[in-house]
């Protein structure tokens, strides 16, 4: 156990823990309708709420902790800051939420848009079937194995460029110099950017979605939609063969996409493309670093890599997201009325005890399938590439890096929220 996972936790599994106790407020006229449903022991805090923050390991602390909780709660407070939402915690439940348009809707469930005064989507995460089967098929000719494989010796230049910047050092700060410039740096690629850009979108993404400050996140917003917005006008008119031309002269049905579907991809792109990756490779390193038998193990058998990937992203899923409940629905027993939110948290559904045996261990021999990108018409377009950057970065570490470890004293804080992610992963090597 690292010395960030040192503390001393309320272990009562009735109330979910969290460094900080969440505010609860509740009107007499919800907590009447709620109370009918569930037991008021299942009326409780959601620990893992935007803008919450933990220097304990929430895969071993607050995830089992909910676990050991209600299959269900209702939880004041958990949609950002305005309003309630049901939260499940079985793999079952969250994987049918998932699976079930019908009963369960996707627009609305990012805060940027209403942050400018806008109204358009990220697409396709926030468009439901019919329409999202459109929106996803301009996507995905810019995700097939080949066009993949075809950025497989470019990306692996980039870890590598990255990677010698710090390997004589002994020590680095992976977060920093590793985990948030690597995919941001595709991206750029991708998108035709100037790679010099890396540090303002590396700071654009963390007020995006590690921060809970309203004024700050807009502001965030406003900025991305500037640039992206030059970029794309700049693509009509001039087209190359980079994501953006792609996407700004893709039809549907025969139509060219309008300014907002457009720019709503290409926001998609960005927040999915950047903040998965480089939390999957925070954690997936930090995991690493407090098993020294699997680090070594993978370094004389980089062959295991990809297997060793796949249980970390099982086990250190990280997104949330959001549903509106379109049809009244019965979902583990507990009846969801029209209007109301539940939460879907692949963390939660990715370590339930009832499905994974001992779920914080990671073991290269599971099978079963996770929901690290999520499942249904909604999972994540850019899965296979995430997956690859991901083997990318074990392989060039290991195969760099002597045994490494956490720095001694080092006290890492967790963002919790729709992506939990490590703020810093500072690390040491003889």
């Amino acid at each position: 156990m690292d010395s960030a996972d040192q503390n001393t936790h309320d272990s009562n599994p009735a109330i979910m823990i969290t460094n900080e106790r969440l505010p609860m407020s509740i009107s007499p006229e919800t907590l009447h309708t709620v109370a009918r449903r569930v037991p008021a022991e299942s009326i409780l805090p959601y620990p893992l709420q935007m803008g919450q923050t933990t220097y304990d390991d929430p895969f071993k602390t607050i995830i089992p902790a909910i676990h050991r909780g209600p299959d269900v709660i209702y939880s004041p407070g958990a949609w950002f800051e305005a309003g309630d939402a049901w939260v499940f915690r079985r793999e079952q439940d969250i994987r049918a939420i998932f699976m079930d348009t019908d009963h369960f809707s996707s627009k609305g469930i990012s805060p940027y848009p209403s942050l400018v005064g806008e109204h358009w989507g990220v697409t396709p995460v926030e468009s439901d079937p019919p329409f999202h089967r459109g929106y996803r098929n301009v996507l995905t000719p810019l995700f097939t194995p080949q066009r993949i494989m075809a950025l497989d010796t470019q990306m692996r230049g980039y870890v590598r460029s990255f990677i010698e910047q710090f390997k004589d050092n002994g020590e680095c700060e992976v977060m920093r110099d590793l985990a948030a410039r690597f995919p941001i740096t595709v991206f750029l690629e991708l998108f035709g950017l100037p790679l010099e850009e890396v540090d303002q979108f590396m700071a654009w993404e963390f007020d995006l979605l590690h921060n809970a400050d309203m004024a700050t996140m807009g502001a965030a917003v406003r900025a991305v939609k500037e640039r992206l917005t030059v970029a794309m006008n700049e693509r009509r008119n001039q087209p190359t063969n980079d994501f953006i031309s792609h996407i700004v002269n893709s039809r549907i049905d025969g139509k060219l996409l309008n300014d907002d579907e457009a720019f709503g991809i290409c926001f998609n792109l960005y927040l999915g493309g950047l903040d998965t990756v480089t939390t999957n490779i925070g954690w997936q390193l930090r995991h690493l670093a407090n098993d020294l038998p699997l680090q070594e193990r993978l370094r004389q058998n980089p062959t295991l890599i990809p297997a060793a990937v796949e249980e970390m992203l099982r086990a250190y899923s990280t997104v949330a997201m959001f549903r509106t409940c379109t049809k009244d629905v019965v979902v583990g027993g507990v009846p969801i009325r029209v209007g109301e939110r539940v939460v879907v948290s692949t963390s939660i559904g990715s370590n339930d005890p009832d499905v994974f045996d001992n779920p914080t261990e990671v073991r290269l021999d599971r099978h079963q399938r996770h929901l690290g990108f999520g499942t249904g018409v909604h999972a994540c377009v850019g899965a296979r590439l995430a997956r690859r950057e991901l083997v990318i970065t074990l392989e060039e570490f290991l195969a760099a890096i002597p045994t490494f470890k956490i720095d001694p004293g080092a006290r890492i804080l967790t963002h919790l929220g729709g992506v939990m992610q490590q703020d810093c992963l500072p690390l040491g090597w003889n």
